[in-house]
């Protein structure tokens, strides 16, 4: 399968939130980003408007070689460290999952934030209760990192600890 990136468009909100089948799984793809479910294409949109400017932060689609949408990942600097960008809101076509298009999504958007970005090291977060994601991450070439503090976030009623990983461009050369 031929996959591509792009950057994110307006039209493609309508297929990305049909994968939210619930809040669980839309609690572990954003946290407390959105406030409530279902996240609808306008939510994305609004969220997109408010907070992707295109230079500190980016938001892409993958497309399948059909061009269709398959997957959404977001890039970002966090504060001012300019050689890293942050992983977010990695979702794949929960229809064609098992097939490693997460691993290639990430795996895309890290080479990106390496080849296109300049960026040195790609860092994420991942909830602890949320092994697929974790083993994805793994496969495509990061390794957890130990925090003094663990960050948490408040869903559906519980503490979710954050697994804080890395991606250091040495891996990728």
């Amino acid at each position: 399968m031929k996959l591509s990136l792009r950057p994110y468009r307006p039209s493609d909100a309508v297929v990305i939130t049909s994968w939210l089948k619930s809040e669980y799984l839309m609690r572990q793809w954003c946290a407390d980003r959105y406030e409530r479910y279902p996240v609808t294409p306008e939510d994305m949109n609004a969220y997109y408007e408010r907070y992707i400017d295109g230079q500190r932060s980016r938001a892409l689609t993958m497309m399948d070689d059909n061009e269709e949408v398959a997957g959404y990942i977001t890039l970002r600097i966090p504060a001012d460290e300019l050689s890293e960008q942050r992983i977010g809101f990695v979702i794949v076509d929960d229809s064609k999952r098992g097939r490693g298009l997460g691993k290639a999504l990430v795996r895309m958007a890290v080479e990106y934030a390496f080849d296109t970005l300049g960026a040195t090291k790609v860092s994420l977060g991942v909830f602890e209760n949320n092994p697929s994601a974790i083993h994805c991450y793994e496969a495509a070439g990061f390794e957890r990192v130990d925090k003094p503090e663990k960050e948490c976030y408040q869903c559906l009623g519980e503490t979710w600890k954050c697994i804080e990983m890395e991606c250091h461009n040495k891996i990728y050369q």
